[in-house]
């Protein structure tokens, strides 16, 4: 009699059971690219169009400008118009100038306004017309510097200067005391621009201050003149005639 065999047995794996046999795999289901970019093509080019459309609404017909004449407003806006206008005598320029109730003391002369500021460091501010007569606006400047400031020095040269938003010329000054006790440093501001051979110039003069941190305009400057920060609300405020209104 012979010993009994071991049942056979197979070795088992984790899966999925199926029935014996032959299978087929069927082809796999795929979007086309063309398929797929058409609608997304579509759907972009409305929600553009859509967009554009509702921007168009929204803001309006764009404005068109001739320029020349028609050249719009100067980019740092209207200058003061809240306040009185000066015409000189013979109608050739006009200028802004302080209202009354401010800390100034105005006077008019035929050839422009002489302001005189009562508070703070105090100091005087000059708007007026001089004859030009071929000089250009540097010799203009020259020449009131000789008759009226003889020992004025030059601090330094204003780049690109303008009044009544004509380019001109620009100086910055100082009249350095000469001796006595109590005697102080004194600044000068001055522009002019000439146009139809009239200088219109405008000028500051008053205590010289040093410009720092919390004390002066707020940005950095080397005017160094407190009344310079007025004078800067009315340079551009000068019409010469015939200039269009700003």
């Amino acid at each position: 009699m012979s010993a009994p065999t071991a049942p056979h047995t197979s070795e088992l794996y984790p899966g999925y059971a199926v029935e014996p046999g032959a299978y087929t795999a069927g082809p796999q289901r795929f979007t086309p690219l063309r398929r797929m970019l058409v609608p997304l093509v579509v759907t972009l080019g409305v929600l553009v169009g859509a967009s554009t459309a509702a921007w168009a609404v929204a803001g309006g017909p764009s404005v068109r400008y001739a320029c020349p004449p028609d050249c719009g407003r100067p980019p740092t806006g209207v200058p003061v118009q809240a306040s009185p206008r000066y015409v000189s005598a013979d109608g050739g320029f006009s200028v802004s100038y302080p209202a009354d109730g401010t800390a100034y003391k105005v006077t008019k002369q035929n050839d422009g306004v002489s302001a005189t500021y009562t508070g703070g460091d105090g100091g005087v501010m000059e708007l007026f017309g001089v004859p030009a007569q071929g000089r250009s606006a540097e010799e203009v400047i020259d020449d009131l510097l000789k008759d009226k400031q003889p020992d004025a020095t030059v601090a330094y040269v204003l780049p690109n200067s303008t009044v009544g938003y004509q380019l001109g010329f620009g100086e910055v000054l100082d009249v350095y005391p000469q001796g006595g006790a109590g005697a102080s440093r004194t600044r000068i501001v001055v522009m002019a621009a000439v146009k139809n051979d009239l200088a219109l110039v405008a000028a500051a003069i008053g205590p010289y201050r040093k410009f720092a941190p919390g004390n002066g305009p707020g940005v950095p400057s080397g005017a160094n003149l407190e009344l310079a920060q007025d004078l800067g609300k009315y340079v551009n405020s000068f019409l010469w005639k015939g200039d269009p209104p700003r």
